[in-house]
């Protein structure tokens, strides 16, 4: 992430994307890891908002819900959190976000996602003309199996992702 000047950071917010949600309310390790991130960044200054994005997915409830009680859980008041719970995927995730940050007056917007979904979030967000920055918590901890699984989805998500983005969709 690139340094910034006080005025600059007041226009910048973290978009937490959505991961799932697991039966009983509990956020995938994916959801809290990107949620406390998110925290992480608010606390250090880096960003005065936090843009909670995700719709309901197979377990209620939306996990735009879930960052957002992660995030109050982490010391960011209320006020300070956007959200957007419509969206069933990573361009979804940032195509509703942006009319939020807008009209909120955020100019520039940090993704926060694994590093392993970083780049496709990234290309997805250049395709609807925003160039984000993203920004990734540790993945210490993470089950071996866990991330082989998600690199194996990532690969073939990217490559239809960059063909869709070559088409200009």
């Amino acid at each position: 992430m690139s340094a910034s000047t006080p005025s600059d950071r007041g226009h910048r917010a973290a978009l937490v994307l959505g991961a799932a949600v697991w039966p009983g309310e509990q956020p995938s390790p994916a959801l809290r890891r990107r949620a406390l991130h998110a925290v992480h960044l608010y606390r250090r200054g880096d960003v005065t908002r936090v843009i909670a994005s995700g719709g309901l997915g197979r377990h209620p409830p939306a996990e735009a819900e879930v960052i957002r009680r992660l995030c109050m859980a982490g010391g960011v008041p209320a006020s300070a959190i956007l959200i957007e719970n419509r969206s069933a995927n990573t361009r979804e995730n940032i195509a509703n976000a942006l009319p939020i940050a807008r009209a909120a007056g955020i100019r520039d917007i940090i993704l926060v996602t694994d590093s392993y979904h970083a780049p496709r979030a990234r290309l997805a967000a250049r395709s609807l003309g925003l160039p984000s920055p993203s920004d990734s918590p540790s993945l210490s901890g993470t089950g071996r199996l866990r991330l082989i699984r998600a690199l194996l989805r990532e690969g073939p998500a990217l490559a239809l992702y960059f063909l869709r983005h070559l088409r200009g969709r």
